[in-house]
């Protein structure tokens, strides 16, 4: 049984390329979603994974099928639907840096997911568990399952991170901010972002956001700050973690393989602050190429970076 067990809903990625010389815009067809990128990069990274979702019968479905048997993510509490579809989501840059993200996933076969559905044994065999606010703003069923499923992991003693990736295009801040808080209180991990945490509290800077999030329970929170690094917070220490000099193509899924990165290398016996430096690095090479999945980096890749 995998050691860490990730749950929501995966994707097939269309990500917008620069013209070519005939001008004509191009897609990259890749693969998605927050979790099933954190726990493909947990398996990259050294870790048993295994991942708890719901996919149509479709051809999409049959894709996400074969990147997990390629991943060595375990597959075998993923259900199939044939009524529903497989979820699919184009990313376009914006002028200026960022993305942005357009989905197709109402009604999705993930969408439907009942706490019903959770398997319990599944998740109580694990070390860690990791869920995120995307799982639980895809539909009111989704949520109850997501927070379901954390309360089963803690009750069986399973260590729950959470992901408070906020996406105001999936929900209005009224609904996700009550969510995301309560999925912090059922977690023992958070990782969070600068710019999350000043749209849904109001927080100005790292430190506040790490007060703030800790006070609702986790034991750890890592505030992840984009191209000015992360910062470390536990109840007793703060550790700053700098930022690396990447060549930035495209940070889509750069957060999901820090926690991936980061759950494998707690895993491993690293502490909080080696765990957090050597995911800081893995997201940042992630970042070197298009796609969510694709460009997750290796071990080896990894520990280069950390020796410069």
């Amino acid at each position: 049984m995998p050691d860490i067990v990730c749950l929501g809903e995966p994707m097939i990625e269309f990500n917008r390329q620069p013209p070519g010389k005939d001008g004509r815009v191009h897609w990259l067809e890749g693969h998605g979603g927050d979790t099933s990128n954190c726990a493909i990069a947990a398996a990259r990274h050294g870790a048993s994974a295994g991942y708890i979702t719901a996919i149509g019968t479709d051809p999409f479905g049959d894709e996400l099928m074969r990147l997990w048997a390629a991943e060595k993510v375990d597959a075998s509490a993923v259900i199939r639907r044939k009524d529903a579809p497989t979820g699919i989501y184009f990313v376009t840059r914006k002028k200026g840096g960022g993305h942005e993200f357009t989905y197709f996933r109402t009604g999705s076969a993930a969408s439907r997911l009942t706490k019903a559905e959770i398997p319990e044994d599944y998740i109580a065999r694990a070390k860690a568990f990791e869920a995120s606010a995307i799982s639980q703003a895809i539909s009111d069923s989704a949520n109850d399952a997501v927070l379901h499923a954390m309360a089963l992991a803690k009750r069986r003693g399973v260590a729950v991170a959470y992901d408070t990736n906020l996406r105001l295009r999936l929900w209005p801040l009224e609904r996700a901010r009550p969510a995301i808080e309560e999925g912090c209180r059922r977690a023992d991990i958070v990782f969070t972002s600068d710019e999350e945490a000043e749209t849904l509290w109001g927080h100005k800077s790292p430190e506040a956001v790490a007060d703030g999030v800790l006070g609702f329970g986790p034991s750890i929170v890592i505030v992840k700050r984009g191209g000015k690094g992360a910062l470390v917070a536990t109840r007793d220490a703060r550790v700053r973690i700098a930022a690396h000099k990447v060549k930035v193509v495209d940070a889509t899924g750069a957060g999901d393989t820090f926690a991936g990165a980061f759950l494998a290398r707690r895993l491993a016996g690293d502490d909080v602050v080696a765990a957090a430096r050597y995911a800081n690095a893995a997201a940042a090479l992630k970042t070197e190429g298009y796609g969510a999945v694709a460009p997750i980096p290796r071990p080896a890749a990894v520990r280069k970076l950390l020796r410069r």
